[in-house]
C-alpha cells in the first residue's frame, strides 16, 4: 500500500526501512524481494535489516506493527510488562538513530500504552510524534453505519473514537454526519443520529460490535486483523502527512494534556484535525453525560495500563 502511494500520495517517493528480529531476517528479505519485484513507481529504495543502527537510521515516519501477543493463560499485567520492555528498547532506537522529527504510529497492542512507553524512552523526540492507531476503530464504526444506512463509507464523517484501542473504547456518533446526503428533498450534511434514530442500538449493538471487532476477527481467522489494520495505518499517516478535509476530523491516539476530562500523560484517542504535518485536538465539543461516563471508563483503564507497564507489571 505504501509503495503504491496510498499513504503519502501518488507523487511522493519513499524508501522503505524493514526491521525485525534476527530470527525473522529471512522473511524480511523475502518481503523486500517481493517489493522489488513489484516495480512500484513510488518505491525508491529498500533497507532491510535486523540491525537497529541500520533500520532506524534517519527514518521520518514509522509504523510499528509488532508487539508481544497475549497467549493462553497470560494475565494482562504480564502482557503490559512484556510489551513495556520491547517498546523501551525500540524507544531508545528512535532516540539514537531516527530523525528528531520522526512521526510514529503504533499498531501493535496495547497500542496506546506502547506509544506512551516509546515516547518515555525517546526524550529527544517530541511526545506529540508518538501516536496510537485508533483509525481502525473509526473505520469499523463507519462500516457499521454504512451497512445500517446503506450509504457509502466515504460520505460518513466525524465519527469519534475516544480513549483506548480496547474493549473500553467509546465510538461516538454525536457529531457524525453524512456528507451531501439527500433526504426529504434536501441535500446537505445530515446528522447520523437523525437517520439511525435508535439510541438503544447505538449504545448497545453498535458500540459493542466496534469494541469487540478485533476479538471477533481473531475468533474467525485465528489471527489478528491484518489488511484492515494496514489500511487504517495508511489512512492515519496519510491524513497526518497531507491534512484532513476542511470541516472533518479523524481519530488518533495522541498524548493527553487533560482535554475533555481525559487523564493527563497517557496516549488517548481524541478527534483530531491535521494540517502541515501537525495534529490538533478538536476543541469545544459538547459532551453528553453518557459520553463523559464512557470517557472516564476508558481513561481509567489507560491509567491502570500505564501504572502496570511502568512498574514492570507489579
Amino acid at each position: 500500500m505504501i509503495a503504491q502511494g496510498y499513504m503519502f500520495g501518488a507523487n511522493q517517493g519513499v524508501i522503505l526501512h524493514l526491521f525485525d528480529l534476527p530470527n525473522n531476517e529471512g522473511k524480511v528479505n523475502g518481503v523486500a524481494m517481493e517489493l522489488f519485484d513489484g516495480a512500484f513507481e513510488n518505491l525508491k529504495g529498500i533497507v532491510a535489516s535486523s540491525d537497529p543502527a541500520v533500520a532506524f537510521k534517519d527514518v521520518e515516519y514509522a509504523i510499528l506493527c509488532g508487539a508481544k501477543p497475549r497467549s493462553k493463560g497470560m494475565e494482562r499485567k504480564d502482557l503490559l510488562s512484556g510489551n513495556a520492555k520491547i517498546f523501551e528498547t525500540q524507544g531508545k532506537y528512535f532516540d539514537q538513530y531516527a530523525k528528531k522529527t520522526c512521526k510514529t504510529v503504533v499498531v501493535g497492542n496495547p497500542a496506546n500504552t506502547n506509544a506512551l512507553i516509546l515516547s518515555k524512552n525517546a526524550p529527544s523526540i517530541n511526545p506529540r510524534n508518538f501516536t496510537a492507531l485508533t483509525r481502525l476503530d473509526q473505520n469499523r464504526a463507519m462500516s457499521q453505519i454504512s451497512g445500517r444506512l446503506g450509504v457509502e463509507n466515504c460520505k460518513i464523517k466525524n465519527i469519534t473514537i475516544w480513549g483506548n484501542h480496547s474493549a473500553t473504547q467509546y465510538p461516538d456518533l454525536d457529531n457524525a454526519f453524512i456528507q451531501n446526503h439527500e433526504t426529504n428533498n434536501f441535500i446537505g450534511n445530515v446528522p447520523v443520529k437523525s437517520l439511525v434514530s435508535d439510541e438503544k442500538w447505538i449504545q448497545g449493538d453498535f458500540m459493542k460490535t466496534v469494541q469487540q471487532r478485533g476479538a471477533a476477527i481473531i475468533a474467525a481467522r485465528k489471527l489478528s486483523s491484518a489488511a484492515s489494520a494496514a489500511s487504517a495505518a495508511c489512512d492515519h499517516i496519510r491524513d497526518w502527512f497531507l491534512g484532513t478535509e476542511e470541516g472533518t476530523w479523524v481519530s488518533m491516539g495522541v498524548i493527553s494534556k487533560g482535554e475533555y476530562g481525559a487523564p493527563t500523560d497517557i496516549n488517548f484517542s481524541f478527534p483530531c484535525t491535521c494540517k502541515n504535518g501537525e495534529w490538533k485536538i478538536v476543541e469545544g465539543l459538547n459532551l453528553s453525560d453518557f459520553s463523559k461516563e464512557r470517557i472516564a471508563i476508558t481513561g481509567k483503564e489507560l491509567v491502570e495500563e500505564k501504572t502496570m507497564a511502568l512498574s514492570g507489571g507489579k
